[in-house]
């Protein structure tokens, strides 16, 4: 086909599809800015979203939420019922000796799934039970040992109802959503979309309360990227970063530069409208919440993942850097206040 067109209007063809191409990419990944969608921000009911972990100190972290009573068996094996193909991991549903049913994930978002649901579970954001098993056994269509995989049981006390946006939901407004931005922020988590955020009705007590999850939290502790907008083949526009790469994870810092009050975050990927919503505050209270964790703690979390003591150690190492990064700025904001004062007293003098 190509030789059937005049040199010059070939050129002037593949430019024009060229920026076309772009101009789709660029409309797919412009985001609006977030949206409440209850009245105020105190109409919303936060412990939906957040509740203060008051027993930080006491979570154990090397089981998380579903503590050790709900944990795989390694020993048994597991029934294949049918293959997980909707995200980038690979995964399976199966079944124990005992009728549970499991969510596999196995690949490299396995082991940074487990320990992002940890330290989100760890500061007080609601998470389901993920455990991961180094390795396993499978029986059925698939067969035999099998490679390490997260492990999610189904729980008839947890039940997902439906989804959430980031960019509209009754807590945009609040600290603890604009903290859980930040959070995600801290461990590189970049693949914030609407799909990978539950709505849960948790039954306890007798009673059941309605939940605001961020779960499949695997696109986590690596490096975050430009979207390859003009880069072709197309098929790669969508590519934002790296997951579970600890070189990646130590080449990126929390924060890029402070212009005043706003924070330029460094962060590279299509959430910009959302990532600058979060203030100094925001990543100070978050900041605050995690640097309680203790280095047990830290270890827990990444030996529950099956890390190597020389991963878990530089991981831990660069985590804490940023939660430095982000408490010096309250040394900034008290500094600011304090020159702000200072000169309304100076002007009210005059």
């Amino acid at each position: 086909m190509r030789d059937l067109i005049p040199s010059s209007a070939w050129h002037v063809t593949a430019s024009a599809v060229t920026v076309m191409a772009a101009s789709i990419v660029v409309a797919a990944c412009v985001r609006p800015a977030p949206r409440a969608t209850a009245p105020a921000a105190t109409t919303a009911d936060i412990s939906q979203l957040w509740q203060e972990p008051r027993e930080l100190a006491a979570r154990d972290l090397r089981h998380g939420a579903g503590g050790v009573r709900r944990a795989p068996d390694p020993a048994v094996t597991y029934h294949f019922e049918e293959a997980d193909r909707s995200g980038y991991s690979k995964g399976y549903e199966v079944t124990g000796p005992d009728g549970r049913r499991w969510n596999v994930k196995v690949g490299p978002e396995a082991q940074s799934e487990v320990v992002a649901s940890r330290i989100l579970w760890a500061i007080g954001y609601h998470q389901p039970a993920v455990y991961y098993l180094p390795r396993w056994t499978m029986s059925g269509e698939i067969e035999g040992s099998q490679e390490a995989g997260r492990f999610r049981p189904e729980d008839p006390d947890w039940q997902p109802v439906g989804e959430w946006s980031w960019y509209e939901n009754d807590f945009v407004d609040t600290r603890p959503f604009k903290g859980l931005i930040a959070a995600n922020l801290i461990l590189n988590n970049w693949d914030l979309k609407t799909s990978n955020n539950r709505i849960v009705e948790h039954r306890a007590n007798r009673s059941t309360e309605r939940l605001y999850v961020v779960r499949d939290l695997g696109a986590s502790l690596g490096r975050t990227t430009l979207p390859a907008w003009l880069n072709l083949p197309l098929i790669r526009m969508w590519k934002q970063g790296t997951r579970n790469n600890v070189a990646d994870f130590e080449s990126q810092n929390l924060i890029k530069r402070i212009d005043g009050r706003r924070i330029e975050f460094d962060y590279r990927g299509v959430n910009d409208s959302l990532v600058d919503t979060v203030s100094a505050p925001d990543v100070i209270w978050t900041c605050r919440l995690m640097d309680r964790i203790s280095d047990a703690q830290w270890r827990d979390a990444f030996d529950a993942a099956g890390y190597s003591p020389e991963e878990r150690e530089r991981f831990v190492k660069k985590i804490k850097s940023k939660i430095g990064e982000g408490l010096a700025l309250a040394k900034q904001e008290e500094k600011r206040e304090g020159g702000t004062r200072q000169t309304g007293v100076r002007e009210k003098g005059d």
